[in-house]
C-alpha cells in the first residue's frame, strides 16, 4: 500500500510541477506586457494584463505588486492597497514590494487627511 502511495505521490509531484511552470510562464508574459503598455501610458490595459497575471497565478508577487502601481495610476485606491496587501501577504520579505506599499500608504493617508481637513 505504502508503495502505491508513493508511487502516486511522485507522479502527481512530476505531472503538477511542469504545470506550476506553465502557470508561472504564462503570468509572467502578462505582467510583462503590462509593463510594455504601461510605459506607453495605457493603464487600463496594463492592469488588466496584470489582473489577468494574478487569476493565472495568484502566488506571484510582482503581479500583485504591479497591479498595485496600475490601480494607483487609475486612481482605484482601495484596490490598489488590496492589491499592495496581497502582494504582502504571497511574499512578505519583499523589501521592493514593502517599499512600494508604504510610499503608496504615505501618499494616500496624507491626501486623505487633506480632504478631511
Amino acid at each position: 500500500m505504502r508503495t502505491r502511495l508513493w508511487i502516486a505521490f511522485v507522479l502527481v509531484t512530476l505531472v503538477g510541477t511542469p504545470l506550476l511552470a506553465d502557470r508561472r510562464s504564462d503570468a509572467k508574459s502578462q505582467v510583462e506586457f503590462g509593463i510594455v503598455v504601461a510605459q506607453r501610458g495605457l493603464w487600463r490595459e496594463a492592469a488588466s494584463r496584470w489582473e489577468r497575471a494574478t487569476e493565472i497565478d495568484p502566488t506571484y508577487s510582482a503581479a500583485w505588486n504591479n497591479l498595485g502601481v496600475g490601480y494607483e495610476q487609475l486612481g482605484r485606491f482601495d484596490d490598489a492597497r488590496r492589491a499592495y496587501e496581497k502582494a504582502l501577504d504571497v511574499e512578505p520579505n519583499n523589501t521592493y514590494i514593502r517599499n512600494n506599499y508604504d510610499l503608496f500608504r504615505e501618499i494616500y493617508d496624507r491626501q486623505n487627511r487633506r480632504r478631511d481637513r
